[in-house]
């Protein structure tokens, strides 16, 4: 298993968003049009992985909680799964981008 320190490491690799930058993203329609929902008036797992994103982004490390290092987990994996399954051609309006954005990467960010 990962150590916290490689956890934390990864998790900043794969969040090339800011927790502003993921909160105005999180406002938007693209946003809220992608992802899986329990139900039809529920947020989808990945904006709710998203607003979580932002409360670690914004703790200190010191302060980082058990939950803190599950959901880094999470978002590390998701991100390393999704991006593996990259669709051809433009991604700028693509729900593959808005999905990944809702975890907090951009993948158009150099």
């Amino acid at each position: 298993m990962m150590s916290t320190e490689e956890v934390i490491k990864e998790f900043k690799a794969a969040v090339n968003m800011t927790a502003a930058q993921i909160e105005k993203w999180l406002e938007t329609d693209e946003s809220q049009s992608v992802g899986q929902k329990s139900s039809d008036d529920a947020e989808s797992t990945g904006h709710h992985s998203g607003r979580s994103i932002v409360k670690i982004l914004r703790k200190k490390q010191s302060d980082y909680a058990e939950d803190d290092f599950s959901q880094m987990r999470r978002v590390n994996s998701y991100v390393q799964r999704h991006l593996a399954q990259r669709p051809e051609g433009g991604i700028t309006h693509t729900r593959w981008r808005y999905s990944l954005m809702n975890w907090g990467h951009e993948p158009e960010k150099q």
